[in-house]
């Protein structure tokens, strides 16, 4: 069984596989002060509690954006799992050609992203990761990674808002009944719903005009299928994907 773990700046994402077979999945915090040892015991007894063999584990696939826990995770996979975890980053296998000026800036879950979106669709194609940053990765209709955009994910934009404008009360990201609203609550749902929305439709209609095709779009990320239902230009959606990827990279790799 292979333990995929995709660490992003807010949240861990991590997935067990049986093969192809995405068993279960588990968001939790990502936590600069915890342990090795806190790591290995939360993550076997998300198993347990889900009624999965911990000790079923025989690989572990790591993509992080967090470089201080690259440590702590290796010292939680090999006691706990007795496996010396994959880390995507330089010298690993992916199988797509990396385009841009310095391949080793490019994030890991963004390469991550890219190989498991094109293993899927292989087409020309804009992945777009709605995380705590907000990524949009470019692959050719040759299947090269040629570099993207980062700007500030939705929840960094809430909060900025709420910090910044003390009249204004926090609200929950839903998609409001209209886009103009009729109090302060719906106008910020509408401000933030469809002003996010119209960043996305915005930078994957610039990327398509310097592209010089009409990419497919898709969208992962906890988020992406709200985002989608009101966006104009995202094909698919894949919230598994960066999972996904790993469980290819590992596959390349072994």
């Amino acid at each position: 069984m292979l333990l995929a773990v995709d660490v992003g700046n807010t949240n861990t994402v991590l997935g067990a596989f049986e093969g192809k077979a995405l068993r279960r999945h588990w968001r939790v915090e990502t936590s600069h002060r915890r342990t090795a040892d806190e790591y290995g015991i939360q993550v076997r007894q998300l198993f347990a509690a889900d009624g999965l063999d911990p000790d079923a584990v025989d690989a572990l696939a790591v993509s992080s954006v967090v470089p201080p826990l690259a440590s702590t995770l290796t010292r939680m996979s090999e006691r706990y799992f007795g496996v010396k975890p994959l880390f995507v980053g330089p010298g690993v296998k992916t199988g797509m050609p990396i385009l841009y000026e310095d391949p080793r800036e490019v994030g890991a879950d963004r390469i991550v992203n890219a190989v498991a979106a094109w293993d899927r669709w292989a087409c020309g194609m804009v992945v777009v990761d709605f995380g705590t940053a907000t990524t949009f990765d470019a692959v050719s209709q040759r299947g090269e990674y040629l570099g993207g955009a980062i700007c500030p994910g939705i929840g960094i934009s809430m909060d900025a808002l709420f910090e910044h404008a003390s009249k204004l009360p926090e609200v929950e990201f839903i998609r409001p009944a209209h886009v103009i609203g009729k109090n302060t609550v719906a106008s910020m749902q509408s401000g933030l719903v469809y002003g996010y929305v119209g960043l996305v439709d915005g930078i994957c209609a610039r990327m398509a005009d310097e592209l010089g095709f009409s990419p497919r779009v898709v969208a992962t990320g906890g988020l992406a299928p709200l985002i989608a239902g009101v966006s104009r230009t995202i094909a698919e959606v894949d919230e598994h994907l960066t999972l996904s990827g790993l469980r290819l990279i590992h596959e390349r790799n072994r």
